[in-house]
């Protein structure tokens, strides 16, 4: 079996090839170049370099949030457009379950991609196992503190959110520093995640794949205050 997975949900980019053997080969770019310009090209040479054929995939996978809005889009609709002509069993893997697949210990990993405005999206993980030990959500980083403060240690922080989680709890006993190599997610961690979602028999049809974007676009959430601003002065 093969998995061909991608990660479009925050500033960088990547895309693996996995087997039976494992993973066969990953690509990762953080150029600053917008995901709708390097993520097919960069599919394309990593299918090509490993002389594999589309036809030869039998999952496609992708991270489906939370995260950017508009990289998970452009994930989706890669995702889609692959998949479609022959119906490929989809994999919508949480972004937050990737960043822990991507981690292998002893402990607690917290998943946490900067969502702006003091927040992160963030789900926790036990790093053994893989286990779900909270929900995915978007929340103010100090709403964090009751989970760090209680958890399993030692205590990792994966996701471009880690940083911002690091400065607010890194005097918390047993917290870790994650390398920053070691956070950003890639695609091996969609793929490992996709693996365990397809043994499990929880893939989908491409039509089936939607965004988990766990809270209102910026454009949405200024006009909900303006029309609540409106209102309040009429």
């Amino acid at each position: 079996m093969k998995i061909l997975a991608l990660e479009s949900s925050a500033t960088a980019c990547s895309a693996a090839l996995w087997g039976e053997e494992g993973l066969i080969a990953q690509s990762f770019q953080n150029s600053g170049l917008t995901h709708s310009r390097t993520l097919l090209p960069m599919v394309r040479d990593l299918l090509n370099n490993c002389g594999t054929g589309l036809e030869q995939v039998d999952v496609i996978a992708v991270a489906v949030g939370p995260g950017s809005f508009t990289g998970l889009r452009i994930g989706l609709a890669v995702i889609k457009g692959l998949a479609l002509p022959r119906q490929l069993p989809c994999a919508g893997v949480s972004t937050m379950a990737a960043l822990a697949w991507g981690l292998a210990g002893e402990g607690t990993v917290i998943g946490a991609q900067d969502a702006r405005r003091g927040q992160v999206y963030w789900g926790a993980f036990d790093l053994a196992s893989h286990r779900r030990l909270t929900e995915d959500a978007a929340a103010p980083v100090t709403e964090l503190e009751n989970f760090v403060q209680s958890c399993k240690k030692p205590l990792f922080f994966v996701g471009d959110g880690a940083t911002l989680c690091y400065n607010t709890y890194k005097s918390v006993p047993g917290v870790v520093c994650t390398p920053p190599a070691l956070q950003v997610l890639r695609g091996a961690g969609v793929a490992l995640a996709a693996k365990a979602l397809w043994e499990n028999g929880e893939c989908v049809p491409p039509a089936a794949l939607l965004p988990d974007y766990h809270r209102l676009s910026q454009a949405e959430r200024e006009r909900a205050e303006r029309e609540k601003t409106k209102g309040a002065s009429e």
